[in-house]
């Protein structure tokens, strides 16, 4: 296991005082799995489908909610985007309830808050993305939340990370910025805009996977992060 909590994958000293620190949302900064496998077990049964199991679920979060539908769990398309109206549906209702922060990260935001720019950078719809975090009490510490549009069928991470850069850049340069996230789509997307990932291993993705997918470094808990950003 790794201890004290941090093994760079690359160079540290690529990750130290950044000015701007991208978060992915679920897996990262909180616990939606439960949130996610009621929503989706509900709307699969809605439209006469049977329900998986969280264990095949929980693999499902990460990418975009039509990714996972037609490409992952390869439902039939011609009942997708009612799976999908039923899903939102119920995690409007019910997702906050049956969400938690992870431990430790309301102590690493308000640490890192005021020293370096935070941004969520989420597959999540932006609107949703938004309500939870507000909900949760998260929503202050950070200075854009991006996600898709409830519209969007398909949105690479990339290309939100993207958006999340030029939001931050509307405001004020950013010349050293830091994805956080815990699955490879984070790791990839990242490195599109040339910014390195730090995995956290308290979220979906494995050690593997991060690994596998470049992440510059891994943590096993959010107390070891401010050492690694030199924050």
């Amino acid at each position: 296991m790794i201890d004290p909590g941090t093994e760079p994958a690359g160079s540290a000293t690529d990750l130290a005082h950044p000015d701007a620190v991208l978060f992915d949302l679920d897996g990262t900064l909180i616990d939606s799995r439960a949130a996610f496998v009621h929503a989706m077990n509900h709307a699969l049964e809605a439209v006469g489908l049977s329900p998986r199991t969280a264990a095949e679920l929980h693999g499902y979060l990460g990418p975009p909610i039509h990714e996972t539908l037609t490409e992952h769990m390869r439902v039939p398309d011609e009942l997708v985007e009612a799976i999908v109206a039923g899903y939102r549906e119920h995690y409007a209702a019910h997702g906050a309830a049956e969400t938690t922060v992870y431990p430790g990260i309301a102590e690493l935001l308000k640490r890192l808050h005021g020293r370096t720019r935070l941004a969520v950078a989420t597959s999540k719809p932006e609107p949703t993305a938004a309500q939870m975090l507000h909900e949760l009490g998260l929503d202050a510490f950070f200075e854009t939340i991006c996600g898709p549009r409830l519209e969007a069928t398909s949105e690479p991470k990339a290309a939100t990370v993207g958006r999340t850069l030029k939001t931050l850049t509307q405001r004020a340069a950013v010349r050293r910025a830091v994805m956080v996230g815990d699955r490879l789509y984070d790791v990839i997307g990242a490195r599109e805009h040339g910014l390195p990932t730090i995995g956290v291993l308290w979220g979906v993705g494995s050690e593997a996977e991060l690994r596998a997918a470049g992440a510059a470094a891994l943590v096993a808990s959010p107390g070891a992060l401010p050492a690694l950003l030199g924050l």
